[in-house]
């Protein structure tokens, strides 16, 4: 086998980085705390018992005995039946998945010559993004000799923003990004 010149004389340290995915929490024989803090399965307090002994009454009960603060000091486990509280949690957090509002950016874009008509059907898709609680992203993009005029997109956002400001505020003011100008707009919070 060839080792490379660097690696000669030298020790060198090979951690494992993959993962098991298995229960995020320490349950029943993977727990190796010599004494926990124990709390039965009616909510009471036991106090520090040996985990050999936790583990027993956990046994008894026909229920887990599960980690809850892994802190070394001071553990705390908990007797209880843990297919039931992850099958909660993982209902809790699917509840929680299906109620958060995840906002989107859409963005209109335009040129600095873009027409008062042309303006206008780009400011209805704007308004209907902005109802439908989407942010919005105002590009200008210059070309060639544009670049020059850079006033003039200013004033192009300036009025972009007055029509829609019934419906959104300025997140982000105009300002040049290489070629484009960017304005984000966010709908009032109704």
């Amino acid at each position: 086998m060839f080792v490379p010149d660097f690696f000669v004389g030298k020790t060198v340290e090979v951690t494992n980085i993959a993962r098991k995915k298995g229960p995020s929490q320490l349950i029943n024989d993977a727990i190796r705390f010599p004494e926990v803090r124990l709390i039965d399965q009616d909510g009471e307090m036991r106090g520090v018992v040996p985990t050999s002994e936790a583990r027993r009454l956990a046994e008894d009960a026909r229920l887990d005995l599960v980690i809850v603060s892994a802190n070394p000091d001071n553990p705390v486990a908990r007797i209880m039946d843990y297919g039931k509280y992850s099958y909660e949690q993982a209902k809790r957090e699917r509840e929680a998945r299906k109620n958060q509002k995840t906002v989107t950016v859409k963005e209109v874009g335009m040129k600095l010559t873009t027409d008062d008509h042309d303006l206008d059907v780009k400011m209805r898709n704007a308004e209907r993004f902005l109802d439908d609680g989407d942010r919005v992203k105002i590009s200008i993009r210059f070309r060639g000799r544009e670049m020059a005029h850079q006033n003039q997109g200013y004033d192009v956002m300036r009025k972009v923003a007055e029509r829609l400001a019934d419906k959104a505020k300025i997140d982000r003011p105009a300002r040049m990004e290489g070629r484009n100008m960017v304005m984000f707009l966010a709908p009032h919070k109704n």
